[in-house]
């Protein structure tokens, strides 16, 4: 067994403009950002016991509330998703949309050279374990319309609005 899969995984809670999220890591990265009742998330009771001075996650909570205080732009931090093969080059194509832009389902399965994997990428970035740090918010529907995001879709307004997407309504 890697030093990685004996890490013990622990949590905390963190209240930020858009609400509380819970936030996980182990020793070395970051494992999880969900808000508080996130479609997918798992319960508190997976992510090992409740830290209130930890490292990793103290840099996490730290660099989330700069980000969503419009101070930070982007994330600089250890990241260990769990997922699927498929799941993981989805996510590692989140990370190459840039703040304040958008992309599409169908164009991250082009990206992912499976042009008819659109549904299957768009399962994949609803199970997105890092919301916000890997940006999930910044996927819309092909016709440019805010479907599917875990978090809500006020939350993914307001963070698209956050990076200045110009949005309709």
């Amino acid at each position: 067994m890697s030093a990685a899969a004996e890490s013990t995984v622990v949590h905390r809670r963190v209240c930020t403009p858009l609400g509380e999220y819970l936030l996980a890591a182990d020793d070395t990265a970051l494992r999880g950002v969900w808000r508080t009742g996130q479609a997918h998330a798992p319960g508190e009771d997976r992510l090992g016991p409740a830290a209130t001075t930890h490292p990793l996650l103290d840099r996490a909570a730290e660099q989330l509330m700069a980000y969503l205080h419009g101070e930070r732009e982007g994330f600089s931090l250890p990241l260990r998703p769990g997922g699927t093969a498929f799941q993981q080059a989805v996510w590692r194509q989140l990370q190459l949309v840039p703040r304040g832009v958008t992309t599409t389902y169908g164009a991250i399965a082009r990206a992912l050279q499976r042009p008819r994997a659109a549904q299957a990428v768009g399962a994949a970035v609803g199970r997105n374990p890092l919301s916000i740090v890997v940006p999930c918010h910044r996927v819309l529907g092909a016709d440019g319309s805010l479907i599917g995001y875990a978090g809500g879709l006020e939350t993914k307004r307001a963070l698209l609005r956050l990076e200045g997407v110009d949005l309709p309504g």
